[in-house]
């Protein structure tokens, strides 16, 4: 019997990536060389984010997504955290706020002004102190206005009310450091995943664990809700280091995932991208040129391969455009933002659907997430869930968000949180903590005995000027 290829009908089955121009994209940014395992960037409709490589500190450039091309050496910087910066977040609901997190051990909060930075910006206007070690990850919720949630090295999330500019809940479940958060549609359920090899859901207001999956042949990296279809997917790594994804059932136990498949033999870490308005899944690996997409469905085989953006360049990270951002026009469903370390160059890559009408093609752009908050943060805190208030791309999507940023005004020094002051209460050290202290001292006992050799020498030469001075004739 002939093997025949099976015949699938979809509208994404001939998407393409298209490169924008080199005039219309960024270029000359010293782009971080940190090795964390994030993307650096952030955009949202107005502006472009990306996390750069300074000495002393750590900052980040926001750019205006009109102003591209070239970028000056000294273009102003976001430059008030005293430790690398880790991760980029824009505020969902108000365009001119981000949130940053760093390896200073606080999270910060930026009013970004109109039209850009004029100059550096050194002050926050809002700084969150709460963590005891360097902080990883930062999340909006994705329907509740002023509600944020930072993952720190104290293996800890915290959830902000910022309304307050105080913690108000914390997750205390994991065991190691976390590496990943996802929330589903309405923001009820967060997903994360764990050094310790475990893939949780959790109910974030209680921080009760719902379902933990041990992952023994799948060795889990990231973590994405799949919209409104009650199943999550992961990206890792199998018990042979090959790259692989599994979908899961969030309905089931977890126990076993409803498939697994192997993508490729490499190491970088592949970032999965979830589009709930076409579907689609992409896949994007670190270090990597290519750019996979597929098609999830509801009935086996759950994933339908489409095909693959390929470019030479490898990239250090990937930002991510909402969908109110988009341009309907060219029937564009997804944009990314590549970061090319090597370049020093940030490419926006359109990800495309093929269609000969230039009118508005409902098909491919249903009702979608807007820029309205569902819920206030007290609402959300009380046990209030909500769906997140949907927007049409065809009337709605220029639209600017009308919600002003008003920070707190704090003095608070302790942090109480379930009766426990967070900035008392340190962790033990991890592994990699100790032998980077067991290093630095090495080198520190190493540069004292180069001192210490060093008057030796010199002590000794005096020792010999002097005896030669006794031994002079002008002294006998």
């Amino acid at each position: 019997m002939s093997w025949r290829p099976q015949y699938r009908s979809s509208k994404f089955r001939n998407v393409y990536g298209k490169v924008a121009s080199r005039e219309h994209c960024f270029d000359g940014i010293p782009i971080t060389k940190n090795v964390h395992d994030n993307h650096f960037c952030a955009v949202n409709a107005r502006f472009l984010a990306i996390v750069t490589e300074s000495a002393g500190g750590g900052s980040f450039l926001v750019i205006p997504l009109e102003q591209t091309g070239r970028i000056e050496p000294n273009y102003p910087k976001v430059c008030g955290h005293q430790g690398n910066v880790l991760d980029i977040k824009w505020n969902p609901f108000i365009e001119n706020i981000i949130a940053s997190c760093s390896e200073d051990t606080s999270v910060r909060i930026w009013e970004i002004p109109e039209g850009g930075l004029k100059r550096n910006m050194t002050e926050a206007i809002l700084e969150l102190y709460g963590h005891s070690r360097r902080v990883g990850l930062v999340e909006w919720h994705p329907t509740t206005n002023n509600i944020l949630f930072s993952a720190g090295y104290d293996y800890k999330v915290l959830i902000w009310n910022l309304d307050i500019g105080e913690p108000v809940k914390m997750i205390d479940c994991h065991t190691d450091v976390i590496l990943c958060m996802s929330f589903n549609t309405d923001g009820s359920l967060l997903a994360t995943t764990c050094k310790d090899k475990k893939l949780r859901v959790v109910e974030p207001r209680s921080g009760r664990v719902l379902q933990e999956a041990s992952c023994k042949n799948h060795r889990v990296n990231r973590v994405v809700f799949l919209g409104s279809t009650k199943r999550l997917l992961t990206t890792g790594v199998s018990r042979w280091n090959t790259r692989q994804i599994a979908l899961w059932d969030q309905q089931e136990d977890l126990s076993m995932p409803l498939i697994e498949e192997e993508i490729d033999g490499l190491s970088g870490l592949l970032f999965p991208f979830y589009d709930a308005d076409t579907h689609m899944l992409y896949l994007a690996g670190k270090g990597d040129g290519n750019i996979r997409y597929y098609e999830i469905g509801s009935e086996k085989p759950y994933l339908s391969y489409l095909m693959e953006f390929r470019s030479p360049a490898p990239q250090k990270g990937l930002g991510v455009m909402p969908k109110h951002g988009l341009d309907v026009s060219a029937c564009e469903v997804f944009r990314f933002y590549k970061l090319v370390t090597l370049k020093g160059l940030i490419e926006p890559i359109s990800m495309i659907v093929p269609r000969r009408s230039e009118t508005y093609q409902e098909d491919i752009y249903p009702m979608t997430p807007g820029m309205e908050p569902a819920l206030t943060p007290d609402e959300w805190l009380s046990g209030v869930n909500r769906d997140p208030i949907l927007m049409s791309l065809k009337e709605g999507y220029k639209k600017t968000s009308k919600i002003v940023f008003k920070a707190p005004v704090r003095e608070k020094k302790s942090v109480v949180v379930n009766g426990i002051d967070l900035l008392e209460n340190v962790p033990p050290r991890t592994e990699n903590e100790l032998l980077r202290m067991f290093f630095r001292q090495q080198d520190e006992i190493r540069r004292l005995k180069d001192e210490l050799s060093q008057k030796d020498i010199r002590i000794r030469q005096l020792q010999l000027e002097l005896k030669n001075l006794r031994n002079s004739p002008k002294n006998n």
